[in-house]
């Protein structure tokens, strides 16, 4: 798939309260990201590089020791094996994430239940 339209990407709910959307070629991933009032990312880690934008709303992230609130327009960048955390503050949040390399655990390319839970990669699913 070269061209795309991100309302139309099938959703993952990876946690209760998340869905992503994700586009991917061989060595780099795009998920677009949707918090639900309330929702959290809880601590983890992964092999992966990962840099996350926010698009609308206001995202707390905590990346090893340091938290901060990020808006509209800002962005973190989080090392491979590095203890990260997200939640909504103040009402829902959208969010891109960059991937690499692939997590193929978030490629979504069918359609999958509403419900169904993914679980976040840890250093020993890696």
């Amino acid at each position: 798939m070269t061209f795309f339209d991100v309302k139309r990407l099938p959703v993952q709910q990876v946690l209760p309260g998340i869905e992503l959307r994700s586009v991917n070629l061989e060595n780099v991933m795009m998920t677009f990201v949707e918090y639900a009032a309330g929702s959290e990312v809880p601590t983890h880690e992964h092999r992966h590089e990962q840099i996350t934008y926010v698009l609308e709303g206001t995202l707390e992230v905590t990346v090893g020791d340091e938290r901060r609130l990020l808006s509209a327009g800002e962005g973190v960048r989080i090392p491979p094996y590095t203890e990260h955390s997200s939640r909504p503050v103040q009402g829902p949040v959208k969010a891109l994430d960059a991937w690499s390399p692939v997590p193929h655990r978030l490629k979504v390319e069918a359609p999958s239940p509403q419900g169904e839970e993914v679980p976040i990669e840890t250093e020993s699913t890696g």
